[in-house]
């Protein structure tokens, strides 16, 4: 094959791209499909009122689930070490 026909072949290949993205983008995407609406939301605030003390769950009596929670007693106080050594 001579240079010739190598940049008749590249040349070709690249006016035939450019012609499938344009024919593509007028043919097989409508303009009613590339615009897109969003929902405008309403802005959320990290402010947070605290509930009254009388409250069903927010009262002195509750039950705290930051504790540590210990079931049993465990003598091994360090589990993971080598029971080789």
């Amino acid at each position: 094959m001579k240079q010739k026909d190598i940049a008749v072949f590249i040349l070709v290949a690249f006016i035939s791209a450019i012609f499938s993205v344009v024919a593509s983008n007028y043919l097989f995407t409508p303009d009613s499909v590339k615009k897109q609406k969003a929902e405008v939301v309403d802005l959320i605030s990290a402010d947070f009122d605290t509930p009254e003390q009388n409250d069903k769950y927010f009262n002195s009596k509750a039950n705290n689930p930051t504790q540590l929670i210990k079931i049993g007693e465990d003598p091994n106080t360090d589990p993971f070490k080598d029971v080789n050594n």
